[in-house]
């Protein structure tokens, strides 16, 4: 057995329950959004985040500058595990990088398979991804009954999908690319790492402003300026001695995980689910696009997950963590068809200016994500003892 722990340590429970409650207040957003959009005072609602703002409207600043700080949050996350959590460790990292290339492979592979050669197929990014607010909600729920080492297992494949979408984001949503402003935000990125690798500049604000530099810098070259967060998060330094030092790295993070909980993630939800629920909404999901969708969350993401770690596991070159069992990682497969936030946001960029697709699109994201969320937590109810 793997020596994943059997309890969570102080940093991964502050941000096991920051997650949880940001759950909550998500899906309590998205029903408010859904509500608002389809009552009297919908097209209003509509108009509002299509206000324009010094050169963007207002849907654009939440996607392309608040969501830029949730991926901070995210390269912040992943480098902490890579550092020093478990991902540190190449015989605890594997088993949940096999799970994420094949909860990203699978689900791709589907949408491909309904909507290749068609207009669609730009859609193959949409059920890549794993929301980790609303997979760890719903851990949260199920308190004792799983292990902790479910919990830590969730979290790695999770934040190494949402990566994965990230590459394919920059690789794959780039429509046209301006090469002067891309070379000036990668050599703001390098003068960023040569101040934390060669100066040893352990202060905050010059990479922040740095940052900014980046982002804007990436937003004019027409690669989606989000990627500068990521960026940004390997560039800060990181100690990795112990969860008390208190470094650039875990002094941002710590900053930030409740304002993305709380307030980024929260304003996401209200400006992207502002889905119009029409007569024909049962209709659309019939879609090839939308079945992709659908599918591809719906099964791609546990048959993935689950045969990628059997076989893993069957060839030796994985075992699982200790206290987790194969219903544990059925489960998290299951869970890992919560696409939302990622899933949206993605849709996003692949129809572009396509108003009804995008709805069709997020409606399957909604319906997909709610069974996902829903049938994982009756597995692991039914299935797990409280522990």
């Amino acid at each position: 057995m793997q020596n994943f722990p059997q309890q969570l340590s102080h940093s991964f429970q502050r941000f096991f329950d920051s997650e949880k409650a940001g759950g909550i207040l998500l899906i309590l957003c998205t029903a408010a959004s859904l509500l608002i959009t389809n009552s009297a005072f919908g097209q209003h609602y509509l108009q509002f985040w299509q206000i324009s703002f010094a050169g963007l409207s207002l849907e654009l600043w939440v996607n392309d500058a608040l969501m830029a700080i949730f991926f901070l949050l995210i390269g912040l996350e992943l480098e902490r595990e890579l550092y020093s959590g478990e991902l540190s460790d190449f015989r605890n990292a594997l088993l949940p990088l096999i799970a994420a290339l094949g909860g990203t492979v699978a689900p791709a592979l589907l949408h491909f398979g309904f909507n290749a050669g068609s207009a669609t197929q730009a859609g193959i990014g949409i059920p890549m991804a794993t929301d980790i607010a609303f997979a760890l909600g719903v851990l949260a729920l199920l308190g004792k009954r799983i292990p902790a080492a479910l919990k830590v297992f969730v979290v790695a494949f999770a934040v190494i999908d949402d990566l994965c979408a990230i590459i394919v984001i920059a690789l794959f949503y780039t429509v046209k690319v301006n090469l002067l402003f891309l070379a000036l935000a990668i050599a703001i990125w390098l003068g960023l790492l040569a101040l934390n690798r060669k100066m040893r500049c352990m202060a905050l604000w010059p990479y922040l402003i740095g940052g900014i530099g980046m982002w804007i810098c990436m937003l004019l070259s027409g690669v989606h300026a989000t990627i500068a967060g990521v960026m940004l998060a390997f560039a800060i330094p990181y100690s990795a001695k112990s969860e008390d030092v208190e470094s650039p790295s875990h002094q941002l993070e710590h900053l930030l995980h409740k304002p993305v909980a709380f307030l980024i993630l929260p304003i996401f939800a209200l400006a992207n689910t502002a889905i119009v629920i029409g007569a024909d909404w049962a209709h659309s999901l019939s879609s090839a696009n939308s079945l992709g969708i659908i599918v591809g969350l719906g099964l791609g993401k546990p048959l993935g997950v689950s045969l990628c770690c059997a076989l893993a596991v069957m060839t030796g070159l994985c075992q699982l963590p200790a206290g987790m069992q194969w219903r544990h990682v059925i489960g998290a497969g299951i869970l890992g068809g919560i696409g939302f936030t990622m899933s949206i946001f993605i849709t996003n960029l692949a129809f572009t200016g396509q108003d009804a697709l995008i709805n069709a699109s997020k409606m399957a994201i909604l319906v997909a994500s709610l069974c996902a969320g829903l049938i994982g937590f009756v597995w692991l109810r039914f299935t797990s003892n409280r522990t």
